[in-house]
């Protein structure tokens, strides 16, 4: 049996910012997470720190929440932030009366925003269609998502608090209005866990849901699922946003070596149906091509879904019009007295929300330290850069020892770089896989999508004992697997053959058929 103050359910960016937060106030934390560290919609974005632009006609609350949380990120955690700017451009047969309003609603959030010819946009932006009447410039930047959520984790570890992986609340004890413990699974071992918390806070996103009904509370949650597409290379050096309102496949956000396009907003009935589909990505293309044209003939790498938990319905077009804001519930109305939900929200305001709810708890919990995420920066931590694109060849090549070899000659990630992923999993108390490696590095995401890598990581791991028996072929197809439901949707021209070569690699060379799961309706 385990004890803290507050167990965190959600190991996303909320609930790791929020452990963080809490850490920094003296409070005691366990954080649980089913998967690993963004699992879910955190891990399945297109890593935009809003200027707000995007939101200024529909949500202007969201967007002024926006500008100013991705002001102070800036300042706070700039290791995992790319000032690129942003470009707002309209084309031919767009609403011209939105774009010439534009800037009025800016002014009404406070989003700094300046006009500019298309002619200059075009100059600046050379891939831009030259169909573009209208353009404005904003303070868009991108944010890697899976170093800020590890490095708030890692801080919040060095102050005490508990990570665990892999483990699902299955259910909650409960006496006079009071969560008493919550009753643990883990999903690799099959052990049962009881931890007793002083407090409970529901961070788990799309499955948000799940854990209030476990709890006896009702959250009406609408799923609606957003699917990007990655390409084979960083087509501009600017967010690129369609100048209208929020629509499919009018953003194209610059990651690195790449360019992510999105995105969808599609109704889904169950968090079984998160993966991308055809159809969703030709809209992507089709509708990202009028602003990019080359994007009708770029290649594109892989694609992926996430899904967006909405705190109410909405009745537009794909649910649109449903507010991108967060919600902070209490339970008190559930008749539960140590229990907590936040859900909703962005990506750029976590912090915000992460905020937020730790003033909730620790109002409960009788703690007055305030917060200090706001004026203290987030400490750079050396076992989380090695998601940063172009990290591993700096240090390879700044200091190559003879017995460091390339594992990953796309991303040029090296024996060394796995090794010390490896070495922080067990400081954290996890053990290393192959997928836990690939979240916390390069490895799986370049040209080739793991074609190469992914055994020779695996190979690597055999050869220092951190794997067994046959331990590194199921890890090698739970990896495909998951790769496979990215490839399908883009299997044409350059792609299509790489995936052959992949095939015949993986399945002629080394006989690793994987079970596919039901996914009939992918066309």
């Amino acid at each position: 049996m385990l004890k803290t103050q507050v167990l965190i359910i959600g190991g996303g960016a909320t609930g790791t910012g929020l452990a963080r937060d809490l850490a920094l106030r003296g409070v005691q934390c366990i954080v649980v997470e089913q998967g690993d560290i963004n699992s879910g919609a955190s891990g399945a974005n297109h890593g935009l720190l809003h200027s707000g632009g995007r939101y200024v006609f529909t949500d202007s609350d969201v967007a002024a929440e926006c500008r100013v949380e991705a002001e102070l990120l800036k300042q706070m955690a700039p290791q995992c932030i790319e000032s690129t700017d942003g470009l707002f451009v309209a084309v031919e047969g767009d609403d011209e009366k939105y774009a010439a309003d534009f800037p009025k609603y800016c002014s009404a959030c406070d989003i700094p925003v300046k006009a500019i010819e298309p002619r200059e946009a075009r100059e600046l932006e050379p891939a831009l269609s030259s169909k573009i009447i209208a353009a404005y410039m904003v303070q868009d930047a991108t944010i890697d998502p899976f170093m800020l959520s590890l490095q708030n984790i890692f801080q919040a570890g060095q102050h005490g608090t508990t990570l665990l992986r892999h483990h699902k609340v299955t259910e909650f004890h409960k006496r006079n209005r009071q969560i008493i413990s919550a009753g643990l699974v883990n999903m690799v071992s099959g052990e049962n866990t009881i931890v007793e918390a002083d407090q409970v806070v529901n961070a788990a996103g799309a499955w948000s849901g799940e854990i209030a009904a476990l709890a006896g509370a009702h959250i009406k949650i609408a799923y609606s699922k957003g699917t990007l597409l990655v390409t084979h290379s960083r087509i501009t050096s600017r967010v690129i946003n369609r100048l209208r309102k929020p629509d499919d496949g009018d953003i194209l956000v610059p990651g690195g070596t790449v360019s992510i396009l999105g995105t969808t907003s599609v109704r889904i009935d169950s968090l079984d149906q998160i993966f991308p589909t055809v159809r969703e990505a030709d809209r992507v293309v089709t509708e990202g091509a009028a602003m990019i044209p080359e994007l009708e003939s770029m290649r594109y790498i892989r694609a992926y879904a996430g899904v967006r938990p909405l705190i109410r319905s909405g009745t537009g077009n794909g649910d649109r019009d449903a507010s991108r804001g967060f919600i902070l519930l209490d339970h008190l109305s559930d008749g539960l007295k140590n229990f907590t939900t936040i859900s909703g929200g962005k990506l750029t305001t976590y912090r915000y929300m992460a905020e937020k709810t730790a003033d909730l708890v620790c109002n409960r919990l009788g703690v007055t330290r305030p917060c200090l995420t706001r004026t203290n920066p987030l400490p750079p931590a050396a076992p989380c850069s090695w998601t940063e694109p172009g990290i591993a060849p700096r240090r390879w090549m700044k200091k190559h020892a003879p017995g460091d070899l390339l594992l990953c000659e796309c991303e040029m990630v090296s024996t060394s770089a796995v090794d010390n992923v490896i070495a922080s999993l067990k400081d954290q108390g996890g053990n290393a896989d192959l997928t836990s490696v690939a979240l916390r590095t390069r490895v799986g995401k370049g040209a080739c999508q793991g074609a190469f890598c992914g055994f020779r990581v695996s190979a690597h791991m055999y050869n220092t004992g951190q794997l067994q028996t046959d331990k590194g072929i199921h890890d090698l197809k739970k990896f495909f697997r998951e790769r496979w439901k990215g490839l399908r949707p883009v299997l044409w021209d350059g792609q299509l053959i790489q995936t052959e070569l992949t095939e015949a690699l993986h399945c002629g060379f080394l006989g690793l058929e994987i079970e596919q799961e039901n996914q009939s309706d992918i066309p």
